[in-house]
Formats: C-alpha cells, structure tokens, sequence
C-alpha cells in the first residue's frame, strides 16, 4: 500500500482569532497615532478643566470667602454647604481632569522636545497637588461652620475666626498654585509653536498668558493694593483669550494638516526612476 507523504502547506494550520486584548491595544495605538484625535480628546479634557476650575474658583470660591469679616464668611457657608461640597468635588474633579489633559499633551508633543514636555507635566502636577490640598481646608471650613460642636468649644466667634483662617489658607493657596497654572503654558506655547501643528501665534499667546498669570501672582502678594487693577488690566484678559483660543483650536481642528513638499517628493520619484 503506498505511503502518502504530505507537504507541510497541505497540512492545515489552526489559526485564532485575534483576543479582545489584542484589539484593545491595536485600538490604543491608532488612538496614539492619530495626532488630530488624540488633539481632539486634550481639547475635551481641557474643556472639563475650564468648567469645573471656572465653576470652583469663579462661583463657589468668591461666594464664601469675605476677606477681613470671619461672621460673613461663616454665614456664607453655612447658608452654602450643599455649594460648598459641590466647589469641594469641583476643585478635584478639575484637577483629575488637569493632570489628563497634560498627559495627553505629552502623548502629543514629546516628538518636538521630550524634556519640555515633561516640564509641562511636572507643573501641573505640582497645580494640582496644591489643588486638591486647598480642598481640604475648604471642606474643614464647612465642617467647622456647620457642626455645632466647634462653636461649643471654641464659642461662636471663635469658631467663625476658625472658619475665616481655613478659607484664607484656601485662598492663598489657589494664589500660589496660580505660579504652576501659569508656569505650565510656557513649555506648552513653546511645544505648540515648534510642533507645527498649530499657529506661531498661538504659541506667542500663551507664553505671554504664562507671564501674565505670574505678573498678577506677584503683584496679589507684593501690592495688594494694586493687585485688582493688575488682575483686570493683565492678569485676568490675556491668560483667558490663550486658554479659551487653545481649547477651541484642539475641539475644532485638532491640529494642523502639514502638506507634503512637492517638489522633494518629485525629486525622489525621479532618482527611482533613474536607478
């Protein structure tokens, strides 16, 4: 009887089907490399960080802290609290959403220079550890202001002095974090100007806005008497026009489409041609 020998194409092969796990990680990498997606998700983070840190610093914030009158402070949180837990929940929701947004943007820009990319990392965490500290002393001011064990100890006007100092050490706190939420667009602006991928005067406007926001630091602790002027005038216009124009370039465009060069591509078509 003759023997069959068959040759190892005809031998079936069992082949499988690529594991979720695989297709999660090819769907990571397209993320990666998409350079106009990946723009467009920072720009969403950016987003959130802008709502929340507007919602906290702008509402909440300015509506509880008196500066100088420990009763209104007190009165203000304590008719506030569900405001308060919501500008508690506000300020570290903001800075989750912060320290994404830098970590997309590092994803996005390390290729122009790695080292300034994780500045810009680096600054925004240091932003958002004081952050989220700061939260803490505004919780402890509406546990203070809200449970009346406090004032039975410490008496009425002690406990409303209690309250004041908490709320005056979340203030100047946000102050000195402002140093890194300003810091941080430097290296920003200058990734964004060398990438290419976005306008030169884009970039400009937000080293510019980096100096602004530690101009109107400087100006909040060295002269305060000055320092409304300074933030309406330089602290508070050019920082919110680079932020707001970088949010909406990233949501809308992404980045920018870099046409290939013509004529370099021509002439290495006619050197293939040649050889």
């Amino acid at each position: 009887m003759p023997t069959i020998v068959r040759s190892p194409s005809d031998i079936a092969v069992p082949t499988t089907a690529p594991s979720h796990q695989t297709r999660a990680r090819a769907g990571e990498r397209e993320i990666v490399n998409s350079p106009k997606r990946l723009a467009r998700i920072a720009g969403l983070l950016y987003l959130f960080v802008g709502i929340f840190g507007g919602f906290a610093e702008g509402f909440v914030d300015p509506r509880m802290y008196v500066a100088g009158d420990s009763a209104a402070t007190a009165g203000n949180v304590f008719a506030n609290a569900g405001v308060v837990r919501l500008g508690v929940v506000a300020h570290l929701l903001d800075g989750a959403f912060f320290i994404f947004t830098a970590l997309t943007l590092y994803i996005l820009l390390k290729h122009v220079q790695k080292s300034v990319a994780r500045a810009m990392v680096v600054l925004v965490a240091l932003a958002t550890g004081i952050i989220c500290l700061n939260a803490v002393f505004q919780f402890e001011a509406l546990r203070v202001a809200t449970d009346n064990s406090y004032a039975a100890a410490f008496g009425i006007a002690g406990a409303n002095a209690l309250v004041l100092l908490l709320l005056e050490i979340q203030h100047y706190g946000t102050l000195i974090a402002q140093v890194f939420f300003g810091l941080w667009l430097a290296p920003l602006g200058y990734l964004a100007f060398k990438s290419e991928w976005f306008p030169k005067w884009l970039g400009v406007v937000l080293i510019l806005a980096a100096v602004c926001y530690v101009v109107d630091l400087l100006a909040a602790f060295l002269a305060p008497d000055l320092a409304a002027t300074i933030h309406v005038v330089v602290g508070a216009p050019v920082p919110a026009i680079a932020e707001i124009s970088m949010v909406f370039y990233l949501l809308i465009i992404g980045v920018k489409t870099i046409k290939p060069d013509r004529s370099i591509a021509t002439l290495d078509e006619r050197m293939l041609a040649a050889a």
